[in-house]
């Protein structure tokens, strides 16, 4: 990487040999399967594989972090930023059990990865031999698919399938395992790699059904007060122009989900924003008063309903999704269609009509009208010299004119940034939103940058979570790239501190921190930065972070025990919105 690649002119003869040890064969197969880059930490389970690497720094870019779960979530970013799957390559025991956060995380937000671990060699398997874990037995739960290879013959065939189940249907994670004695052996057969294109146990549906989307166009036709909760699916499948023009054919209001974020342009006037429990207040309380409400690409999450037991009963359902398993999981579909949201919604434009539903698009902006009255001017055009969180987003938004990708950590920045953030253009939201996991974004940040290295990215994380994976500054300063990172301080866990002064008679049990000092500790890896308090210099801040053609680390101190509205407690009602 960088200075220290080494380029070669000519496949070395591991490269061309028919017979390759497993390690050869993992990186062939890699290589004949289009990866580019991997995310790795080497160690003693997986060091003939890393010695085979040596061999293909020409044809394979491999990123160092400092710690597994970064590799983890690097490849998040990565792989959700091009729709294909990230490369993780990690050793066995702790280096395998530090994959386990992200690889959850990608299972819950459906993002494809492939982590290749080390196991010890076949003959210790049961041994509790040194660094020798179940890794299989904790990832099953929590990955699409995953096999542990003790015969190196295996390598290329499972390969091939675990980048088929990771990429296909609803996205998500695949582990193989891989015994060092099968990466130090030779296959006793010539290596040959096919791409797999099926297989005959796993066949997802891509194409709905032709009288599931009749049904669905009929209700849809019907309906007086449609609505439409766009959700991470719509990105997934690259629908957003399907998206669009499907709204604007309908006059649908369409909100979008935390991950849905950026399906739509956020100035587009069929966007009413975003539900859930931090999310726009029209957005939540109609979802209470539509007649039909279309979900494409979402799985109701609780964060996104609440209380299940009155959440839209009034409405018939239209549910697109690419995963059966979510149809009627917790919400009722009238009108179920399973498949790939880009192709349901080709198939529904020539059946729906045309309409504009004036008087019930009107609704959401008398409920707008009310938030930005209660909280939007607050957060926004206060007085004072303190810096709000709200107001560094909207900044953020207008001098990137909504068009960075936006990576987020967990907690009261990431709704904030959720709120106040304009997103002009498709896939640019990258955050952890089933997990929650702190300590997602700067890891991320890195992998998004690595994916698109001419866009501009933007990491905005909390102070807390920060402290969690602040050493991939160091894999961030080693690549050069130009990651731009944002700490909104306010020497507290927000959002557990929000909780407890509304729920918990402001019982601050163990929220407040004593921070470091974030600039030195940038500057200590080799990253410039600086800290802002008077908001009076915050725009001049954004300007010196965003005209940065390196790294670059702005702490903004924040006021300390600033709340985020509008708010459905958890558990309640989507109607029992509190905007103060």
């Amino acid at each position: 990487m960088g200075k220290t690649q080494v380029e070669a002119t000519q496949p070395t003869s591991t490269q061309t040999s028919k017979f390759k040890t497993g390690a050869q064969a993992v990186m062939q197969s890699l290589v004949e399967q289009g990866v580019s880059t991997i995310f790795g930490y080497p160690g003693g389970a997986i060091m003939p594989t890393y010695d085979a690497l040596f061999d293909y720094r020409d044809q394979l870019k491999h990123i160092l972090v400092r710690h597994e779960q970064g590799a983890g979530h690097a490849a998040q970013g990565y792989a959700r930023m091009l729709n294909k799957a990230g490369v993780c390559l990690v050793t066995s025991g702790p280096g395998a059990t530090n994959l386990i956060t992200p690889i959850a995380d990608a299972m819950l937000d459906s993002t494809p990865m492939v982590c290749i671990v080390g196991q010890v060699r076949a003959n210790l398997l049961g041994t509790d031999a040194f660094q020798e874990c179940d890794v299989i037995g904790m990832s099953m739960p929590i990955t699409k698919w995953n096999y542990q290879i003790v015969d190196p013959n295996e390598i290329p065939e499972i390969i091939a399938k675990a980048f088929y189940i990771a990429e296909t249907g609803r996205p998500g994670p695949v582990l193989i395992e891989i015994t060092r004695s099968a990466q130090a052996e030779t296959m006793s057969i010539p290596f040959e790699y096919k791409k797999c294109e099926s297989i005959i146990s796993y066949k997802p549906r891509l194409e709905p059904k032709e009288e599931h989307v009749e049904a669905a166009a009929k209700l849809i036709n019907g309906a007086m007060r449609p609505y439409i909760l766009a959700g991470h699916g719509v990105l997934i499948s690259q629908a957003e122009n399907e998206l669009k023009e499907f709204v604007e054919k309908t006059g649908i209001p369409v909100a979008t989900t935390l991950l849905g974020m950026s399906a739509m342009d956020a100035d587009h006037p069929l966007f009413v924003g975003w539900p859930g429990m931090h999310g726009n207040y029209g957005a939540n309380v109609l979802t209470n008063s539509c007649d039909v409400l279309i979900a494409i690409g979402m799985r109701f999450d609780d964060r996104i309903t609440g209380d299940l037991s009155t959440y839209a009963k009034q409405a018939k359902v239209v549910h697109i999704e690419v995963d059966p398993s979510e149809i009627d999981k917790n919400v009722k579909a009238d009108a179920p269609v399973v498949g790939d949201a880009k192709a349901a919604l080709k198939a529904l434009l020539p059946l729906v009509k045309k309409a504009e539903h004036k008087e019930w698009r009107a609704e959401f902006k008398k409920y707008d009208d009310e938030e930005y009255e209660k909280i939007t001017k607050k957060d926004l055009y206060h007085e004072g010299n303190q810096i709000k969180m709200g107001e560094a987003i909207a900044l953020l938004s207008d001098k990137t004119k909504g068009e960075a990708v936006v990576v987020t950590d967990v907690g009261q920045h990431q709704m904030i940034t959720n709120r106040y953030y304009r997103f002009k253009k498709h896939n640019s939201i990258v955050t952890s939103g089933g997990a929650g996991t702190m300590g997602f974004a700067l890891p991320a940040s890195f992998g998004a940058k690595v994916a698109v290295p001419d866009r501009e990215v933007v990491a905005v994380i909390g102070d807390g979570g920060f402290q969690m994976t602040l050493q991939e500054l160091g894999t961030i300063a080693q690549s050069g790239l130009a990651v731009k990172i944002i700490i909104l301080n306010n020497n507290f866990l927000g959002m557990v501190r929000q909780w407890q002064s509304m729920f918990f008679d402001n019982r601050y049990s163990f929220v407040e921190l004593q921070n470091p000092d974030f600039i030195t500790i940038a500057k200590g890896f080799g990253i410039e930065g600086h800290t802002v308090s008077d908001r009076n210099n915050l725009g001049e801040s954004l300007d010196t972070l965003l005209n940065s053609n390196k790294p670059y680390l702005l702490e903004v101190i924040c006021e300390k025990e600033e709340n985020v509205f509008p708010m459905v407690p958890a558990g309640a009602c989507v109607t029992k919105v509190m905007l103060e």
